[in-house]
């Protein structure tokens, strides 16, 4: 890429420095942009994939945190600011200090907003330590303790409702315990309750059959079209409404998934679609209204399901279309959800936005059936990967 052309983009702003942001900033520092700057709060950037595997016993934090200054790349400027508005006409965002960045491209990839106080009781039970999840790495350690020692009593994993980052994975500590408990040989003395807003564990029918198996094989409980209405932390018990009438479940264990939703700011900087995320054609990324906006990741209204499997394809789309826009690369709805169901296997679902299997290997049709070759793939490949290849914007 020439340096004319690059100084053409103008300054590059990306919020957000998770998966989406790091990587794609990567990318375009391999490509001579030279401007670039993150706005990312958090001083800690975590792999959350593996939380799953912390909350069910089988990975350490060590392996999912690194310091957001040692992942951002090479000649990027971090600002460890949050932003609280983006002023489009005027090409800048606006920080919470008041400090405004201007920009000539704009690329949002902020992800997704947990909502703990969206249901009554859960962000109590959440901060006295009521209440575990994969969803947050101090919950999922927390999880790991809570699961493991557990030898008898009622445990509760719900599932949050779309949207959500990855929904599915609420599902992958639940089969990993269950998986421990029957070595230990006191599964059959826990009752285990999977809530799920969903009418099957998954949307796709072959996936689902192969997740019913499991959840068949371990025991587990599954209420479908439920939706968790309240928790009670002191009295350990929480209330599950499916079609209109309301049942409450005692717990010994709590492991929750939080309501999820756009950040507020993308809706009060007009940045929003019909479902408050930020409005991107499917296939370019580029804002539907704002031709130098782009969005990616959990922040942006691509696909009803949403995953971080599907970013690497949509980083490619973003950094073609700035710095090689004659490819014309589009983004083909492409993602997956890998949910470990024992601690030597898992089930590996790779989708389009139709919700149509679409494996990485194109011959092999089955992929997505449970097999130990997957699980090697969740647990050391792709980590592997995203430290060293993803954020380095070599993959």
């Amino acid at each position: 890429m020439s340096r004319s052309a690059t100084k053409s983009l103008g300054p590059i702003v990306i919020v957000g420095g998770g998966n989406a942001g790091v990587s794609i900033a990567a990318r375009l520092r391999r490509r001579g942009v030279a401007d670039v700057t993150i706005v990312e709060p958090r001083r800690e950037h975590v792999y959350a994939p593996l939380q799953s595997h912390i909350a069910g016993g089988v990975a350490e934090r060590r392996e999912v945190v690194r310091s957001q200054a040692r992942v951002t790349p090479r000649g990027v400027t971090w600002v460890p600011e949050r932003v609280v508005a983006v002023h489009a006409g005027e090409n800048s965002v606006e920080l919470e200090s008041g400090t405004r960045l201007d920009y000539g491209q704009l690329i949002i990839a902020a992800g997704i907003d947990q909502r703990w106080d969206a249901i009554p009781g859960l962000q109590e039970a959440a901060a006295d330590g009521s209440l575990v999840s994969n969803y947050t790495l101090d919950l999922a350690e927390a999880a790991s303790t809570a699961l493991r020692d557990l030898d008898a009593g009622t445990v509760v994993f719900t599932q949050s409702a779309e949207p959500a980052s990855c929904a599915g994975v609420a599902q992958k500590p639940m089969y990993l315990a269950c998986d421990r408990w029957r070595e230990r040989g006191v599964l059959d003395r826990i009752r285990v309750v999977f809530v799920s807003p969903e009418p099957a564990p998954f949307h796709i029918g072959a996936v689902a059959s192969e997740l019913r198996r499991t959840l068949d094989a371990y025991g587990i409980e599954a209420i479908y079209n439920a939706d968790l209405a309240e928790v009670r932390p002191q009295a350990s018990e929480l209330d599950v409404v499916v079609d209109g009438q309301t049942t409450t479940i005692g717990y010994d264990v709590l492991h929750a998934s939080p309501p999820q939703a756009a950040a507020a700011w993308i809706a009060e900087s007009g940045l929003q679609g019909e479902d408050g995320f930020v409005d991107v054609d499917r296939e370019t990324l580029r804002h539907r209204r704002w031709d130098n906006v782009w969005a990616l990741g959990d922040a942006a209204s691509l696909t009803r399901i949403r995953s971080g499997g599907a970013i690497r394809s949509q980083a490619k789309v973003i950094a073609d279309a700035l710095t090689r826009p004659d490819r014309k690369r589009r983004y083909d709805g492409y993602s997956e959800t890998p949910f470990t169901v024992t601690a030597h296997s898992a089930v590996f679902a790779e989708f389009d936005r139709r919700g149509r299997l679409q494996p990485s290997i194109p011959w092999w049709r089955t992929l997505y059936r449970e097999r130990r070759f997957t699980y090697v793939m969740d647990r050391w490949v792709l980590p592997w990967v995203y430290w060293n290849l993803i954020l380095t914007g070599r993959a």
